[in-house]
């Protein structure tokens, strides 16, 4: 998945700095004092990004276990029928283990990470191994691109049903009288878009501390399966293409798949 946040101030390298307990992470740009993102990684819990900033550090793009939906942790990945268990509701230890957090690149034009979780069976035994490698540089242009491969090993053969969402999420902090939009990339707006086939779907949000609407825009990839896959927006403008909306699929025992995702953030100024 790439990002890319278009940042007025953005004028130097980047840089990583990792919490002291080891369970997080944040990317930096000289010129900007304020954590772009912050990539939160603890020992039994679904990795996930929050915050995830605007361009111009002052307000927040993703929500953390809103009340309307307390599974919903920011920036994620997280799919709903993997041998009949659920990844997507349940973040906690008794689904997720994390095997390891790797810092590959600290500066530089670009800096490089990854997380690396065991997704638990029933019986607490590793069923699968995800491993989440980012990649973040900085074009002349002092743009800021963000790439995610996903990449899951099956650790015994793998069947992921079919179901109307799962995968790579995004919750906005809605709440009930914000203002929100969404239009994907065949013109369908809102609600309408719930279930449809689309490259993209962009989200804007009324965010507290901005003046004008944040927005996120989603990509599939052209070598994703099911590209252009059917895309979820539920009820309160929580997004995120659906894998396994078109059909059950699976991986044999000892093989990976990989997904990848275009995430382009936006703070529109017009």
């Amino acid at each position: 998945m790439s990002t890319t946040l278009l940042l007025e101030r953005a004028d130097g390298n980047l840089s990583i700095k990792t919490d002291q307990t080891k369970e997080s992470l944040s990317v930096y740009t000289n010129g900007l004092d304020i954590a772009l993102l912050t990539q939160n990684a603890k020992e039994g819990f679904r990795p996930y990004m929050h915050p995830v900033k605007d361009a111009k550090g002052k307000g927040n793009l993703t929500q953390f276990s809103p009340g309307h939906h307390k599974h919903q942790t920011g920036l994620y990945w997280g799919m709903t029928r993997v041998n009949g268990r659920d990844y997507f509701h349940n973040p906690s230890s008794d689904h997720w283990k994390r095997k390891a957090v790797n810092v590959i690149q600290e500066k530089g034009e670009s800096v490089k990470w990854q997380t690396i979780y065991d997704m638990l069976d029933k019986d607490g035994k590793s069923q699968m191994t995800e491993t989440q490698s980012w990649t973040m540089s900085m074009t002349k242009n002092k743009e800021i691109i963000l790439d995610l491969e996903w990449e899951g090993l099956a650790n015994k053969t793998i069947t992921v049903s079919k179901y109307n969402y799962g995968g790579l999420f995004l919750r906005m902090p809605w709440k009930r009288g914000v203002s929100a939009e969404t239009i994907n990339s065949k013109g369908d707006k809102n609600q309408s878009g719930e279930g449809k086939s689309a490259n993209w779907v962009d989200i804007g949000m009324q965010i507290e501390n901005l003046d004008q609407y944040g927005r996120i825009v989603i990509y599939d990839h052209p070598n994703n399966a099911g590209y252009p896959n059917l895309w979820r927006i539920d009820g309160q403008f929580g997004i995120g293409p659906a894998i396994s909306r078109k059909g059950t699929w699976s991986i044999e025992n000892g093989k990976t798949k990989k997904f990848k995702h275009r995430f382009f953030d936006l703070f529109r100024r017009t």
